[in-house]
């Protein structure tokens, strides 16, 4: 969830990460202690809702951002967009899916 965001950001910055994008580098910081070198062989992309588009993917490190209207269509799409965006011999192994869910709760 996003207390990920929380412990590696500033105080409150899930509520900010997707729209400043400085939380998407704190990510990928805690990601890499935490992977090792295995992220050279694996690819990780944010995945959220969207109102508009269903859901929408942001790898982490890389410059790769897709949507699709369902879970599967969007698995799909991140297949493709990887397979596009790097050369085989360079491409990634896995690709791991962090899901992302915005929730307000009353006090």
């Amino acid at each position: 969830g996003t207390g990920i965001a929380k412990r590696y950001c500033a105080p409150s910055a899930a509520r900010y990460w997707r729209a400043a994008g400085a939380c998407y580098n704190c990510l990928e910081s805690f990601y890499r202690k935490i992977a090792g070198d295995s992220m050279d062989s694996e690819i990780i992309f944010i995945i959220e809702e969207d109102a508009l588009s269903g859901y929408t993917a942001r790898a982490l490190g890389h410059s790769i951002f897709t949507e699709a209207e369902d879970l599967e269509a969007l698995k799909d799409s991140i297949r493709e967009a990887v397979r596009c965006h790097f050369v085989e011999q360079d491409r990634p192994g896995i690709i791991r899916l962090h899901y992302v869910k915005d929730e307000v709760i009353a006090l």
